[in-house]
Formats: C-alpha cells, sequence, structure tokens
C-alpha cells in the first residue's frame, strides 16, 4: 500500500455520475510535492498552522508561484508599486499600485491589483523617518513598520500616546501612521546558561546559515550574540564582524570545520538550503533554533523596526513563528530558500509568540560572504 505521502503526491481521484450514459468527470488531481521540499517542512507547517498534508502542497506551490509574480511585477510596475502580500490562504497574491492603469498589467500575471493612494516608496520614506527619531521620542514603542495590507506605516506602542509621541518626534504625516496598542516587548534571544548549539563563553545562540568568505568556511548569526573578536565553541570560531544595535547580524569564521547546506529540521531531519530569495508577506515560514528546534509560522511584514532596550533594529521582518531565548541567531528558512537569522521577539513556544528576522542577503552583502546551498 502506498504510503499517505506518496498517495497525496501523485493519487488523481476519479468521480462518476450517477446518471445514464454520463461521461466520466475527472476531479482535481492532488497536488504534487515539490521533490526539493523535505517532508519534514511539510510535517511542521501541518502541525503550526493547522493544514492538512494536501493545503500545505497547495500552499508551498503557490507561494512558489508568487515569489516569481512579485519579482517581476515589482520591476514592471516602478514607481506605482505599492507593495504585494498573499491573502490569507495565499491562494491569490494582491499587488498594490497607485495608478489604476496598470490593473490589467497585473490581472495578466495573475495576481489581484489593489489600488491604494500611496506607493511602497513613499510608505518607506515615512518608516525611515520613524527610525531617525531621538531615542526619547521612541520610549513606550516596540516596533514600527510598513503594513503594504493597510497602505500604511504602523507603530506598536504600550500606549495610543506613546505611539503618537514617536511620530510627532519624527515629523511624519500623521495621516499615514497608525497607532496599533499592544503589549508587545520584543528582547533579544539570548540564555545566559549553557546548552547546545554554540557558546560565547557561558553564553548561547543558534547557528544561522553556513557561508563561506573566499575559502574560509563559517556560520552567520544574531548580531547581539558576539561582537568583533570574541571566541565561540563547539563550533570553535571567532566572530569576524558583528552588528546591533542599528542592525543585528555577524559572521563567525570557523577554520577546519565543514560549512554544509543544511538546516537542522522537524525531529533533526536534515533541510537542504538552496538559496536566498525572499518571501512575500502571508508566505509561510519556520526557524530553528538550539531551545525550541524547529517551529512554523507566517511573515506579517518585511522592513520592520523593532526598539530593545539595547536600541532601535530596522530592516527585521517580522514573522508569527515563536522562539525562545537562546534560539538567537538561528535560521529562518521558506521551502528550500534562506530568508534570515533570529533577532528576539515576544511571547514564547508554549502560549505563542511573535519572531523577528534579519535577512540574510542583507549578512551577506555586508560581510562578502557566499551562502551554502545545495
Amino acid at each position: 500500500m502506498l504510503g499517505k505521502r506518496s498517495a497525496l503526491a501523485g493519487a488523481t481521484i476519479v468521480a462518476c455520475l450517477a446518471f445514464p450514459l454520463a461521461v466520466p468527470a475527472m476531479a482535481d488531481p492532488a497536488p504534487m510535492a515539490d521533490p526539493a521540499t523535505p517532508p519534514s517542512v511539510i510535517d511542521a507547517l501541518e502541525r503550526d498552522l493547522g493544514l492538512t498534508e494536501r493545503q500545505v502542497v497547495t500552499r508551498l506551490a503557490n507561494e512558489q508561484r508568487a515569489a516569481a509574480t512579485e519579482a517581476t511585477l515589482t520591476a514592471s510596475l516602478g514607481d506605482s508599486y505599492g507593495g504585494s502580500w498573499l491573502n490569507a490562504d495565499a491562494s491569490k497574491l494582491m499587488v498594490a499600485t497607485t495608478d489604476a492603469a496598470e490593473a490589467p498589467a497585473i490581472e495578466a500575471k495573475g495576481a489581484q491589483p489593489v489600488v491604494v493612494g500611496r506607493t511602497l516608496a513613499q510608505l518607506t520614506s515615512v518608516k525611515d523617518q520613524l527610525d531617525l527619531a531621538a531615542q526619547k521620542g521612541k520610549t513606550g514603542a516596540s516596533l514600527w513598520y510598513v503594513d503594504v495590507t493597510t497602505n500604511s506605516v504602523v507603530i506598536l506602542a504600550a500606549t495610543q500616546e506613546a505611539g503618537e509621541a514617536l511620530a510627532a518626534a519624527a515629523g511624519v504625516d500623521k495621516g499615514v501612521v497608525k497607532v496599533a496598542v499592544s503589549t508587545e516587548s520584543p528582547q533579544p534571544f539570548m540564555d545566559i546558561i549553557g546548552g547546545s548549539a554554540f557558546y560565547i563563553g557561558s553564553s548561547r545562540c543558534s547557528v544561522g546559515f553556513s557561508v563561506t568568505r573566499g575559502s574560509t568556511p563559517g556560520f552567520v548569526t544574531a548580531g547581539h550574540c558576539g561582537r568583533a573578536g570574541s571566541r565561540t565553541t563547539n563550533p570553535t570560531g571567532t566572530f569576524q564582524g558583528s552588528s546591533f544595535p542599528g542592525n543585528d547580524y555577524a559572521w563567525v569564521a570557523a577554520p577546519g570545520h565543514n560549512a554544509t547546506p543544511y538546516v537542522r529540521g522537524s525531529g533533526g531531519a536534515l533541510v537542504t538550503v538552496r538559496g536566498s530569495t525572499q518571501a512575500s508577506v502571508g508566505a509561510s515560514i519556520c526557524r530553528s533554533g538550539s531551545t525550541t528546534g524547529w517551529r512554523c509560522g507566517t511573515i506579517q511584514q518585511h522592513n520592520a523596526s523593532v526598539r530593545y532596550a539595547q536600541g532601535t533594529v530596522s530592516g527585521l521582518t517580522r514573522t508569527s513563528a515563536c522562539a525562545q531565548p537562546g534560539d538567537s541567531g538561528g535560521s529562518f528558512i521558506s521551502g528550500s530558500q534562506a530568508q534570515g537569522v533570529t533577532s528576539g521577539g515576544s511571547g514564547n513556544c508554549s502560549i505563542g509568540g511573535t519572531t523577528y528576522h534579519q535577512p540574510v542577503n542583507e549578512i551577506l552583502s555586508a560581510y562578502g560572504l557566499t551562502l551554502r546551498t545545495g
């Protein structure tokens, strides 16, 4: 008998109509899983997103198509582009534009046009102004980000007044900003106790992705895990570069070790990294860390600025995947595409949480690194 996953990947269901002389009708064939997607990824998405296996396979296929379409439309729409996101079940890519005349071109690519009042560049400019506000003005605000789904810039703060104070300190147009009162209080995921993964003295963090610079192997991780010159053990290495706050990334050179193209997935299975194409807002994503292992969620926003006690970190991606102290620096991956390294978050994996990651492509560019892929 075929196994469950084999049956789903290859089965075609035939439905015969119960009328005399009727021609048998073929139902939609079951979607086929991408061979590059490890079964452990599908299993984890079933568990964490509450989906059936068929729904996971369909979703991943939709997300892969959406990423290619988004890249094409981002370039073709140019100055009128207002951002893109997937709808709730990832069945449709929504593409915003300030030019209604672009709607047919968007529809021709299989996406849903959304006419908005502001371009993504305009929203990003407002968010950048918030980044530059004085630290005093940021007191009480936990994070701020461009929300393409509402065509606005959102500030999460402990009180309405605290959010409005940040907007005022930055001198931004209040009509563009939405303040949401939230108890979210992001903290870097660092655990000052012994554990697995890698150590910086008595502190523990998690390896992000294997990289090389020239012939030197190593890995990327979170900047708050260590400063340039800090020594690591298991694997043994040295922080070559580190940025935190402002950014939250670092790279560790680990001569003598083998840089592999793998991330540890569900149950310890190895997930192969095949590239680093950024996934769309709304796409599923999983993360791997030394405290909570393999956890999944969806991408909520790109380019968020988060105010930690140590300072503000900008350019982070916000997700619904949970994490806990010690997971810092660990891998975020969507399908087989590397996304980033764990920075911090709120909540935990018992009650659920929100987690932020530093995009991996920025780290590779900053230090001239090459991602190890298989």
